[in-house]
């Protein structure tokens, strides 16, 4: 059963040996990186920030930097097929490379990480242009993800050393995303407490809260997770493993179509869900059906919110309650062909929880679409 564990009390400010600030940005490789940007712009309201390319000097990829709220997009892809990037994307499809923290020392950063027994990715390194010097480094970690640390207080440029202001005349309006509140990360069988101690012991993390296959499941289908977060709660780490069922589960489906672990799914937070769902919606935002009669039992699940349960119906979005207030959610089918990466969208009402009461209709709408797919 979901087990809520109370961070323990702070007993010095020097508790934290590793202070992340927050999600910096993330990049995705992709296997054309011009088509995604549009689609993230023209799809979910994002701006045109940034460019690295031919242009700038960059001889073996392009990259599309894309801004909402908070939130950093990264669009790379590649020049060459003999390169990582291409690898990636032949292996895995349009997916998650780099979650990057914004850090106040990258090199620190890094020493912690791996003398605490992080894979080093990237060796600590000084970027500068005529706007000034960023420092970033970098481990790995479950399957080909990696974290970036991004140190870059004594930057004024646009977005990193090598990247110019992408002017662009095609200006969608963004749709309300404010930031990152989460990223889940599917991993394989019996890996989840492996990959759970890798964030306590070498990040620093403690286990919010942990879901068994009673609390997640259905008839035919059941995960595991262990939610893991950073001391100051701006870095949350589902981290997911698939439980038996009768049938395969959509953390075995994204394993076998992602061809190894990944980052199943970002969950981006706004702060008015219904107007960010009606503007994906009407731009071509596909969303997982929600049976009719979840909305029966919400109000005596959840009890009084402030929205119009009648719109939220409507709009197919979950409602949870935990301790603190409540969560609106919802959550995109997946944004490729392979059924991999797909997006949630979130709006805490004071709850910090992960929607354990949504579960079961999660479940049956993943399933739903599986059985169309014909992998369930």
């Amino acid at each position: 059963m979901a087990t809520l564990i109370q961070p323990a009390p702070e007993k010095s400010q020097n508790v934290d040996f590793l202070p992340l600030h927050g999600t910096d940005y993330i990049e995705l490789y992709v296997g054309n990186a011009k088509q995604a940007a549009h689609f993230y712009k023209t799809a979910f309201g994002f701006q045109s920030l940034a460019y690295a390319g031919l242009e700038t000097g960059i001889k073996n990829k392009a990259s599309y930097v894309l801004q909402q709220g908070k939130i950093r997009l990264v669009l790379t892809t590649h020049y060459h097929s003999d390169s990582e990037i291409a690898e990636h994307q032949r292996r895995h499809g349009d997916g998650v490379k780099a979650i990057a923290f914004w850090v106040d020392d990258a090199k620190q950063a890094f020493d912690e990480t791996t003398r605490r027994g992080a894979k080093p990715y990237l060796e600590p390194v000084t970027e500068q242009d005529r706007f000034g010097t960023v420092v970033r480094s970098g481990i790995h970690t479950y399957g080909d993800v990696v974290h970036i640390f991004v140190e870059r207080k004594h930057y004024k440029g646009v977005f990193l050393p090598g990247y110019e202001k992408w002017e662009s005349d095609y200006t969608p309006a963004p749709v309300g995303l404010e930031y990152v509140d989460h990223c889940v990360g599917s991993v394989g069988w019996g890996e989840m407490n492996e990959w759970a101690r890798f964030y306590e012991d070498v990040l620093g993390f403690k286990n919010l809260i942990t879901f068994d296959d009673k609390d997640i499941s259905t008839e035919y289908t059941a995960l595991m997770s262990k939610v893991m977060a950073n001391g100051n709660m701006r870095i949350k780490f589902p981290i997911n493993e698939p439980a038996r069922g009768k049938k395969k589960s959509q953390v075995e489906e994204f394993y076998d179509f992602y061809e190894g672990a990944g980052c199943q799914h970002i969950a981006v937070a706004t702060n008015d869900i219904v107007h960010t769902v009606r503007e994906l919606r009407n731009r071509g935002v596909e969303f997982l059906y929600v049976p009719g009669d979840y909305y029966d039992t919400v109000t005596e699940r959840v009890g009084a919110i402030a929205e119009d349960l009648a719109v939220l119906k409507s709009l197919g979005i979950l409602v949870d309650r935990d301790e603190e207030g409540y969560l609106l959610q919802i959550f995109t089918k997946p944004v490729e062909d392979r059924p991999t990466m797909f997006f949630e969208i979130i709006q805490r009402c004071g709850a910090q929880s992960f929607g354990k009461g949504n579960f079961q209709a999660l479940f049956e709408s993943i399933e739903a679409e599986q059985r169309r797919r014909g992998t369930l």
